[in-house]
């Protein structure tokens, strides 16, 4: 038996994989799957299990994790968060959810979608926390002198003249970042080349340096030089390194921490007591040869990574910030004829806005006054600007032309959708691939191992290097140390999937999460509705035809039912009546019956109007009048309703929907990709029959009710196919969720959109041709990169180890280790940029 709960208290991917294992290890509970997105429990048992049995496995009643039945969720409330290891951390990193602006998360996504307050670093693997882009907000400028002069624009302070500035800093986030470590790098710099110099002088013949000091006094200066180095530009790695030793979450600075931090205690030590060495470490002037060079340069070097990786980031998220920019900060209302500049923050629904030619949309809505020609490419990825007249929606973040024109606000705020365009692509961006958990397994293993193998080497080539064998055994084991990189794997992934979402968004492809685009590239059967997927989504009635009834009389009474419907059928025929100027009726107990039509009660007569199954339903008689005209419009590939009065069949109203014209282009590319294109349409056979053939469609299923969908994609699945589904209506809810991908016509209805993994803005099957290229090229990425990055590991290692010296004589200095080391992850953040470019 399958019982399913409600749970709270689950904030990032550890939570729901300790939730996940605590019910299964309870008695009588065979199988237990946990999702976090859903606060939900699927729990297969072998015999009931008790809700307290199962709350006390999670920790009891004061535990940060609460089950409940799913229609007592209301009262739960949800506990602490739980991803903190230590309780000060919980409380200094308050976990909030990834939307929230000003909020800062690990750009390997170590704890999911776990953000922080403030900047800093990452507790698992150390790197610098990145914020997350946020909307454009209207800035505001203050009087440096007369801070109680605040005004929305830049200007001059009314009372002493000076300029006024921005009350905000309007640096981005990335920028400072960068500007910090720059400060740094050039301080490290500054330190570090005369500590090199001094050092490589040695092997100049009759060293000059030598001629103003000897050995002994330039050592001093080469440790005096070499403390800004560590406890100013790069303090920050032994921080890390310290942390992740102590949370035992080890990473590339904690093998950074110890190869640096023995070299300079090394040399300390040599340079203060020289004599507790042997001879072997000695020059030939009684001193200790000593690393400080080696500690200035590896630590520069990683600090140059650190660096580059900071301006890479900020390109990543490239596509998020084109998108906030995309919104302006003012907009102007027009209040009884008046026009006023307002901030879009105080715009509310139904507000009248004016729109000037070249401006920017502000919020969603519809042209009420006016025409003009929009440039949509920025949502949907159309280069071709599209003709907007009176009723037409228009999009916030789209650039109007050369026309003025007057809009309603009717969507707001987070309601807009270039609001969820970015939210949707910010949330997917912090996802994470299935393919990651392979190199998550491989990481917990990775600092470990090359410690290991560290200390292997110093013993082998103590035991049985040339001399001096501790010297090369010492230098060897720290360029183990230091040219080994768990970042390079660890951002392999993340970096592809932040990338292709971006472009994606800019390509009117919107993917839900990263799981979706290693899936897509796997489909191997497309599922597609027919109206609104296939065709125009844009129905118009074509006739009507009535016997023994007046036309305007039932068009009136049909047009009347169907103003409760949101069905785009129903729009036409309600947009035809009013065309018509027919009376409307007052309606009583309407009903849409899914799958098969209207009906409802005018003036105590019962109106149907639906295909043949609902008027067998309803016991309705005399289709045979009318059944062979019917058939031959089906046959044309329209859609036709029965309309019935009581029990009797009156006539039938014809409506058509113009096939999209990518649709045969679209469904030949994916079936050269080896993808099987099915079409399951609620239409009949002779309708369904004209589209495929006119499509070039073998494959089809017509008359289907949702739930023929959903058991449809249930039978393939069974049979190991990975489905798409794509659809725009209501009724392809249940079917879009159970697919594998749900796949959603951004001009369908919010509750499809809501089911899918995929939306296509413009409601176009070309969107799913792109997806699937999107989705090659993304995997395609990540696979490269993840080759990258165990290769370097795998090769870079093992040189460094000195396996080359017996036969070729090559040893790897821990600068040269460094530097390999610093790039490494820089070039898996470069190959992974290169996802802009691609065309798909």
């Amino acid at each position: 038996m399958k019982h399913t709960y409600h749970i709270e208290g689950m904030t990032c991917s550890g939570c729901e994989a300790k939730v996940k294992n605590e019910l299964s290890n309870v008695e009588n509970v065979t199988e237990a799957e946990v999702s976090k997105e859903k606060k939900r429990a699927i729990i297969t048992m072998t015999k009931h299990v008790e809700l307290d049995v199962l709350q006390n496995a999670l920790g009891g009643k004061d535990s940060k994790y609460q089950i409940s039945l799913p229609d007592s969720q209301s009262q739960i409330t949800p506990k602490t968060n739980c991803c903190s290891t230590d309780k000060k951390e919980h409380k200094s990193h308050e976990h909030k959810h990834i939307s929230q602006p000003g909020k800062y998360y690990c750009p390997m996504h170590c704890e999911g979608d776990k953000v922080y307050d403030k900047a800093g670093d990452c507790p698992v693997c150390g790197m610098d926390l990145v914020k997350e882009p946020t909307q454009n907000v209207a800035v505001q400028y203050t009087c440096p002198m007369h801070p109680e002069i605040i005004q929305d624009k830049p200007g001059s302070c009314p009372i002493c003249g000076m300029n006024l500035v921005p009350m905000e800093p309007t640096d981005s986030e990335e920028d400072k970042t960068y500007q910090k470590l720059w400060h740094k790098m050039k301080i490290a710099m500054l330190f570090s080349i005369p500590v090199f110099i001094i050092s490589m002088s040695e092997m100049i013949p009759n060293n000059p340096l030598f001629k103003l000091m000897d050995l002994e006094k330039w050592n001093w200066v080469q440790f005096l030089l070499t403390i800004p180095v560590v406890f100013y530009a790069c303090w920050m790695f032994f921080v890390r390194a310290w942390k992740s030793i102590v949370n035992w979450n080890l990473n590339m600075f904690t093998l950074i921490g110890i190869g640096t931090g023995v070299a300079f205690i090394f040399s300390i030590v040599a340079m203060l007591f020289p004599n507790v060495f042997p001879d072997q470490f000695k020059t030939s002037e009684g001193t200790v040869h000593l690393y400080f060079e080696a500690t200035t340069v590896v630590l520069t070097l990683v600090l140059l990574g650190q660096l580059l990786e900071a301006k890479a980031h900020s390109r990543t998220s490239g596509a998020i910030k084109e998108l906030l920019k995309l919104a302006p900060t003012e907009a102007t209302l027009v209040i009884n004829g008046e026009e006023k500049v307002i901030s879009i923050h105080d715009i509310n629904k139904g507000d009248i806005i004016r729109v000037k030619p070249g401006e920017k949309i502000p919020v969603d809505g519809k042209i009420t006054e006016g025409n003009s020609t929009i440039d949509e490419s920025m949502i949907t990825g159309e280069p071709i600007p599209v003709d907007k007249k009176v009723e037409d929606n228009v999009s916030s973040g789209t650039i109007n032309g050369t026309k003025s024109f007057l809009m309603v606000a009717e969507k707001v705020g987070a309601e807009t959708l270039l609001s969820q365009i970015v939210q949707m692509v910010s949330d997917a961006s912090r996802s994470r691939a299935p393919i990651q958990n392979l190199v998550d397994k491989i990481s917990r293993y990775f600092v470990p191992i090359v410690v290991l193998i560290s200390a292997i080497a110093f013993l082998i080539w103590w035991q049985f290097g040339p001399e001096p064998k501790l010297v090369y055994a010492f230098v060897n084991a720290i360029a183990v140390l230091i040219i080994a990189c768990p970042c390079a794997l660890g951002l392999a992934t993340p970096m592809s999937v932040m990338v292709g979402v971006g472009k994606g968004a800019k390509s009117g492809v919107l993917i839900k999460n990263a799981e979706v685009l290693e899936k897509m590239d796997k489909i191997d059967v497309l599922i597609t509705d027919k109206t609104g997927t296939l065709t125009e989504g844009k129905p118009s009635v074509e006739k009507i035809v009535v016997k023994d009834r007046d036309e305007n009389e039932v068009l009136g009474k049909i047009a009347s039912l169907n103003q409760s419907s949101e069905h785009p059928l129903a729009t036409a025929v309600v947009n035809f009546a009013k065309s018509k100027f027919v009376s409307f009726s007052k309606v009583e107990n309407f009903e849409s019956v899914t799958g098969k039509g209207v009906k409802g009660s005018i003036n105590n007569e019962l109106i149907i109007l639906g295909n043949k199954k609902l008027l067998e339903q309803e016991n309705s008689q005399d289709f045979s009048a009318i059944e062979e005209q019917v058939i031959s419009e089906q046959k044309q590939g329209k859609t036709v309703s029965y309309i019935a009065i009581g029990k009797k069949v009156m006539g039938y109203i014809t409506i058509t929907d113009a096939i999209k014209k990518s649709s045969l282009e679209a469904i030949n590319e994916l079936k050269r990709q080896g993808v099987q294109v099915i079409m399951l349409t609620g239409d009949n056979e002779n309708t369904a029959k004209a589209v495929a053939s006119e499509l070039n469609l073998t494959d089809f299923k017509a008359s289907c009710l949702p739930q023929d969908k959903l058991e449809f994609i249930k039978n393939l699945q069974a049979k190991g196919k990975i489905v798409a589904m794509a659809g725009d209506g209501i009724n392809d809810a249940p079917a879009l969720a159970q697919s594998d991908i749900g796949i959603a016509m951004g001009t369908g209805t919010d509750v499809a959109i809501e089911s899918a993994k995929i939306t296509l803005v413009k409601g176009d099957l070309q969107g799913i041709v792109k997806a699937k290229n999107l989705s090659h090229a993304v995997m395609k990425n990540i696979k490269q990169n993840l080759f990258f990055a165990f290769i370097y590991n795998s090769l870079g290692v093992p040189i460094a180890a000195g396996v080359l010296f017996p036969v070729f004589g090559i040893l790897l200095s821990p600068m040269i280790a460094a530097l390999a080391m610093s790039f490494s992850s820089v070039s898996v953040i470069a190959n992974a940029l290169r996802l802009r470019t691609i065309k798909i």
